[in-house]
């Protein structure tokens, strides 16, 4: 697959991937590098998954009520039709999405568009989520984030699951989910 480079010289691109489990301040940290973004007068445009209605239909909301307008997409292409002569390019909860979406932000930084991009790196059962590993491998910049285990106060990891149910993916809260370190979620 061919991707047409930004052979300019003015401006150079790349990717930040933002990864932890849930309650680790992703989403927080993604909406702060965008602000940021904003306040320095570059042209944002952010996205987020269609299914993520959990806090707010368009806005990127953090745990902590953070929140930024985005756009609501189903399919990681749009992001190419709709992100057009833009500095920042900024996506929430990118396991959600296809595996388009390594290209896509592939693309955007050869076109020299700074790509910050946050999801989960593992789902309920600690197995690598989505296309995250890909993403991860792609980064130019990688901060993982930790939350803290909910039931021995060390750094958590991964996102265990409160409830029976067996599919990978579940919007889901506090109620559902917790943070938990190795030690504890291999004990449950």
């Amino acid at each position: 697959m061919f991707i047409e480079p930004n052979l300019s010289g003015t401006r150079k691109g790349w990717i930040e991937v933002v990864c932890g489990s849930m309650f680790s301040g992703k989403t927080e940290e993604l909406i702060r590098r965008l602000k940021r973004a904003r306040i320095a007068n570059l042209k944002v445009e952010i996205f987020k998954p269609a299914i993520d209605t959990r806090y707010d239909e368009t806005k990127v909301v953090s745990h902590d009520a953070s929140s930024i307008p985005s756009t609501p997409i189903d399919n990681s292409q749009t992001i190419l039709l709709m992100a057009q002569d833009v500095d920042v390019v900024g996506i929430d909860e990118a396991q959600f999405f296809d595996a388009e979406i390594i290209h896509v932000c592939e693309t955007l930084a050869l076109r020299g568009v700074r790509v910050i991009v946050a999801g989960l790196d593992m789902d309920y059962m600690g197995k690598p989520f989505g296309p995250m590993p890909n993403l991860l491998a792609i980064a130019d910049y990688i901060t993982k984030l930790h939350a803290i285990c909910m039931k021995c106060g060390n750094i958590a990891n991964i996102s265990y699951r409160k409830t029976a149910d067996a599919g990978q993916v579940l919007l889901g809260e506090k109620d559902t989910y917790e943070p938990r370190c190795r030690t504890c979620f291999h004990e449950s």
